[in-house]
């Protein structure tokens, strides 16, 4: 379950950003993990409960984007979202294709007090 080890470096970074401003509690995370990041967002979630449990970050809620693969066909550049695994254009066919979004895994806020 790699989704812990991601978790925990998500809480090193949201208590050194709390420390900087002086805060003494974390209340929300919000991440934003793309579908093509290989992170199980149910997994992230437990793992959050688990990481999360004491100190400044006991009680924070997780705000959880789950951001959808958009793709751009190398033949008529326009964007796509997949609908499976081949990633083939809908406009014109072509499998040739660049991944614009999907694969991220991102700390996207932090609210703190």
């Amino acid at each position: 379950m790699h989704e812990l080890a991601l978790m925990e470096e998500v809480r090193r970074i949201a208590l050194a950003a709390a420390a900087a401003q002086g805060a003494r509690r974390i209340h929300a995370v919000k991440l934003s993990v793309g579908r093509l990041s290989g992170v199980d967002p149910d997994a992230l979630a437990f793992a959050f409960e688990v990481v999360m449990a004491g100190g400044l970050s006991a009680g924070a809620q997780l705000e959880l984007e789950v951001v959808p693969t958009v793709c751009r066909c190398a033949a008529c550049d326009e964007n796509f979202e997949p609908v499976d695994v081949i990633y083939a254009c809908p406009d014109c066919g072509c499998l040739s294709a660049e991944v614009l979004a999907g694969r991220e895994l991102e700390l996207t806020g932090l609210e703190v007090s």
